[in-house]
């Protein structure tokens, strides 16, 4: 999958590839240098090629680089594998992406990871490579000098005694010629028969071979030691070129001083690059520039990447050159100077550029100066390694402007208007004319409002205007209530005039009267107000420090960094022919598209999407905004120019470079506690990995500082992590397990390879990791846990039986206490029955008798009879005691008709009405369950008695399903039988306990104010 997707990338990297602006001098565009001194390198870079997979190689005189736009990395062939040699003299990519590598001692290629050597040239120092339209890969090789072909795999010499003891060049034009430059001369090799042609002087050499536009054969040329290699201070080294057959001088434009060519190169923008000893010459479109701060002077190898970027090594380090977004004319381009005050696009397609050092006309790339100017031409420098390139300017002298201009305007004629601290100055017919009443001083703004008025911002005198009839009319600033204008801003459709102010705030001005005005209090932007500009719509935006606010019907709004800005203090805006919007920031040039702000304009709640450049674009940002307006302009072709700090800037936005390539991207090492380990598929770790460290790169070469990534770490990462421009993964203590690592990365562009590429790799367990042992564990921990659970069964089971042999004895006992507890009873109520009721009854019928004898009227008869009737009281109550006691007639009349005696009989003596109900069935009951529940009876009825205060009690005696159930229940005062209740709790054990011995169920509820329920429950057993 991942090769498809590389696939595709190559493709649509050839497929959209773009080259460098050739109406560019190569000192606008970026250059970015590595020194071997800085630590880029350890020698000399003589070759450099671009494989298919991004890397950029670097051919060096100690070994193979391969570098990633960040790093330059010391490349190693694979296990056991060896290069020829160390001293890389060649590089080639052929079609089909294999890289060939020529040494000081042999040659080798190397595709898919295997390297490839041939014994053919084996020994022999490799010169320049070539491969031909019929994929023959052609060899240079020294001492002495041949040609070796490679096809197929069959290596064939070519030569033997042609070339003498080198070859210094090769090239292939566009009809298929071979040509080779050797220390003979130049020969055409093939196709046909090979034909030689002569140097006029056996000493010179072509070591560059290149067509020009004619199709013509060009030549570096110098002059060769004896020993082939190329002398480097010659005064004969020179451009030649081959021209019906004879080798001419090639004269460039407008270069003076010596010239001594090293390499030439053709890149896709058309241009031609010259590669010298002393620097870089860059030809296009009929001019010629030079370019001065490479990492070295002499230039050994050009190239071109597949993302338009050129790059040139030299004998002290490698550059980079890449267009900008934004490029810059500077004094390299003519300017008379970089320090730039305002500017002015007029309808014939000029810009005007005042300057420190005089008012500049840019027009078609000429510069043509007004007033005074420091001319660059010869500095006095001679010698052999001076070289000048012509400046392309024109100087006008008396062009009657004198001293520095602060401010440009047009008036409605489209003639320029200038202002310096001598006067207010119009361009006619090619000279400027002071406008008579005007004063000097310093003036901010100058502005045509269509009505033929001309309006001059002047700092001391106040806002002065000029009328089609040449009057001159002033309004002093303290009218304005403020301090004075920056900007002017001509409403040329209502015939007014909109004034920004310095202290904060703008107004509008229609014949001659102050129609409104707008502060920080309205919704303006705070602080100064640095720019005005009228939209489509008929809106005005105010540039501020405080925001860009926008001014309709009345209406404020101020967009701010809280909806979308990169930073509040906006110095100007501009839009441009789409109806965008173009903002100068403190922090960068940011592009608003008009969608944008009409979504804003409609809802001031939402946020902006807006595109910022920086620094890598080339936009150099200011902190301030400077004094004088404008800064900005736009040319009728379109183009935003603006004014940075060292020139003049311009953007065209119809042509805003845009890198579409998504670069491939490249898992290189992982590092685990310090050791390094390819980035193998499946790559297995050792265990107890503390620290990891995975590398990763992204192979975009126009900004790789630019260029950002996301991670993710499968098994561990929840998300995908936003790496920014790190090009490192870090992660600790992970887990012994499979891992893959997943990488994507987006270009300068932000233009994203959501592909991306992945590394599987495991990390090893200890014995203690792995999963046996934790199966071990986890069984060893069953075992301890099922002898743990043994061992407690086992006590349990001991105290169990503990428990249970105490409860028998509990029970037995309980058992011999309840017996001779009735049998005491039993004995108690016999001996009340049969002896003390006996008595009673014999004293009784004693008294009976004495009454008799007694008269009938005398008062100890009637003490006696009273005497008779207590005890016959006592021996009632005795008698109702010894049937409690032992209720002998349960084997008689059974338990229905016992209880509901004493129900009866335990009414009349408490006097607590009782409902009674009975299933006769419970007769046939067993006469100990019937003693039982008669007991419980008798116990809860007692309690009824002592503590219920009951007004009415309920008995109820069911038989169902084989089980007989009594329930007592008052409407008594109840009580909390958690607490400590008035119940005496020994009757509550005593029912409980009789219940239990006949293995029935006792309950027994009782809240406070709701009464108290007692139930008893036992199976039914019938007598025997």
């Amino acid at each position: 999958m991942r090769a498809g997707v590389l696939l595709s990338i190559l493709l649509a990297a050839s497929a959209c590839a773009f080259a460098l602006d050739p109406s560019l001098d190569v000192s606008q565009y970026a250059h970015t240098a590595w020194k071997i001194r800085e630590g880029f390198a350890k020698g000399t870079i003589y070759s450099m090629a671009q494989t298919p997979d991004g890397y950029l190689w670097l051919g060096t005189e100690f070994g193979l680089l391969r570098f990633d736009g960040v790093q330059a990395i010391p490349w190693q062939p694979p296990d056991g594998e060896e290069l020829p040699g160390g001293n890389i003299r060649a590089l080639l990519v052929a079609r089909d992406g294999t890289l060939w590598i020529g040494t000081g001692k042999g040659l080798a290629s190397y595709k898919d990871g295997k390297l490839t050597k041939y014994p053919e040239v084996a020994g022999y120092a490799v010169g320049p490579l070539l491969q031909d339209g019929n994929a023959t890969v052609w060899v240079a090789v020294q001492e002495p000098g041949r040609l070796c072909a490679i096809q197929t795999g069959t290596a064939k010499f070519y030569g033997d005694g042609s070339f003498g003891s080198a070859v210094f060049a090769l090239y292939s034009d566009r009809t298929g010629n071979l040509w080779v430059s050797a220390q003979t001369g130049l020969w055409r090799w093939a196709p046909g028969p090979p034909k030689h042609y002569s140097f006029p002087s056996e000493a010179v050499a072509a070591h560059a071979l290149l067509e020009d536009d004619n199709s013509a054969l060009l030549m570096a040329t110098r002059i060769s030691s004896p020993l082939g290699s190329l002398v480097t201070n010659s005064i004969e080294a020179g451009l030649k070129q081959l021209v019906g057959g004879e080798v001419r001088d090639y004269e460039l434009p407008r270069i003076t001083g010596q010239f001594k060519p090293t390499c030439l190169f053709r890149s896709g923008d058309g241009s031609l690059w010259v590669g010298t000893v002393q620097g870089l010459l860059h030809l296009h479109r009929g001019k010629i520039d030079r370019f001065d701060g490479l990492s070295g002077d002499v230039v050994t190898s050009i190239i071109e990447d597949r993302e338009g970027n050129v790059w040139v090594s030299t004998e002290d380090g490698l550059d980079r050159f890449r267009e900008f977004a934004v490029p810059t004319i500077s004094v390299n381009q003519g300017l008379s100077n970089s320090a730039v005050h305002v500017l002015e696009a007029t309808q014939d397609g000029s810009i005007w550029i005042a300057t420190a050092d005089g008012l500049n006309r840019w027009q078609n790339g000429h510069v043509t100066v007004y007033g005074k100017q420091n001319v660059p031409g010869q500095n006095g420098r001679g010698g052999e390694r001076e070289l000048i390139v012509n400046a392309r300017v024109t100087e006008i002298a008396n062009s009657g402007l004198r001293n520095t201009v602060y401010s440009l305007g047009q008036d409605d004629r489209g003639r320029l208007w200038a202002g310096n601290r001598e006067g207010v100055f119009y361009f006619d017919h090619g000279r400027f004319v002071q406008v008579p009443g005007v004063p000097g001083g310093t003036i901010f703004s100058i502005a045509g409002d269509g009505r033929g008025n001309v309006w001059i911002s002047n700092l001391e005198q106040g806002l002065f205007y000029s009328t089609p009839e040449s009057a001159i009319q002033n309004i002093p600033w303290a009218r304005f209530g403020h301090n004075y204008a920056i900007t002017l801003l001509p409403d040329r459709l209502q015939g007014g005039l909109w004034l920004g102010f310095f202290d904060g705030g703008i107004a509008y001005l229609k014949n001659g009267q102050i129609r409104s005005a707008y502060n920080v209090a309205d919704g303006l932007g705070k602080g100064s107000v640095r720019d005005l500009q009228l939209d489509s719509d008929g809106a005005v935006w105010a540039a501020t420090e405080g925001g860009l606010s926008r001014v309709k019907d009345g209406r404020i709004t101020t967009l701010t960094s809280k909806k979308g800005l990169p930073c509040d203090a906006v110095h100007w805006v501009i839009e441009d022919n789409d109806h965008s919007l173009w903002l100068n920031l403190r922090c960068g040039l940011v592009r608003i598209v008009r969608s944008e702000l009409d979504a804003w304009v409609s809802d001031p709640r939402r946020s902006v999407q807006t595109t910022v450049f920086d620094s890598f674009d080339g936009v150099r940002s200011r902190a301030a905004a400077g004094r004088y307006n404008r800064k900005v302009t736009k040319s009728l072709d379109g183009r935003i120019w603006f004014s940075p700090l060292d020139g003049v800037s311009i953007i065209d936005p119809r042509r805003v470079p845009f890198n579409k390539l998504p670069p491939p991207v490249y898992i290189q090492q992982i590092t685990a506690d310090d050791k390094k380990y390819d980035a193998a598929q499946g790559l297995p770790l050792p265990p107890l990995v503390r620290g990891l460290t995975i590398d990763y790169t992204a192979l975009s070469l126009v900004v790789p500082e630019k260029v950002r990534f996301r991670y993710k770490l499968e098994g561990w990462d929840r998300d995908w992590q936003d790496a920014g421009t790190r090009r490192q993964a870090f992660y600790m203590n992970l887990a012994p397990r499979k891992y893959r690592f997943r990488v994507i990365a987006c270009n300068n562009s932000g233009v994203w390879n959501e592909a991306g590429t992945f590394l599987d790799f495991s990390v090893a367990p200890l014995y203690w990791q792995t999963n046996w042992f934790r199966a071990l564990c986890v069984l060893a921990f069953a075992a301890i846990i099922w002898a743990a659970h043994r061992l407690r069964v086992r006590v349990l089971e001991e105290r169990q039986a503990i428990l249970e042999r105490h409860q028998s004895e509990i029970d037995a006992l309980n058992q011999r206490l309840m017996k001779a507890q009735e049998e005491e009873r039993i004995r108690i109520a016999g001996e009340l029955h049969d002896g003390v009721l006996q008595q009673l009854s014999a004293l009784a019928l004693e008294l009976a008798t004495a009454t008799i004898e007694l008269p009938s009227d005398s008062q100890p008869k009637v003490e006696v009879r009273e005497v008779e009737k207590k005890l016959i009281q006592v021996g009632t109550e005795i008698r109702q005691l010894s049937h409690e006691l032992h209720p002998a007639a349960l084997q008689e009349a059974g338990l229905p008709a016992v209880l509901s005696s004493y129900c009866e009989d335990f009414s009349k003596l408490r006097g607590i009405p009782i409902a009674y109900q009975a299933d006769e069935s419970v007769e046939e009951l067993s006469p100990g369950a019937a003693l039982c529940i008669y007991r419980i009876a008798q116990e809860a009825l007692g309690n009824v008695a002592k503590h219920a205060q009951a007004k009415q009690v309920k008995v109820r005696l069911t038989r169902s399903d084989n089980r007989v159930c009594l329930v007592v229940s008052d409407d008594g005062v109840g009580f909390n039988p958690d607490g400590s209740g008035k119940s005496g709790g020994l009757g509550l054990i005593n029912m409980r306990e009789r219940v239990r011995q006949l293995n029935g169920t006792f309950e027994f509820e009782s809240k406070p104010g709701h009464g108290t329920t007692v139930k008893a429950e036992v199976p039914f057993r019938p007598a025997s």
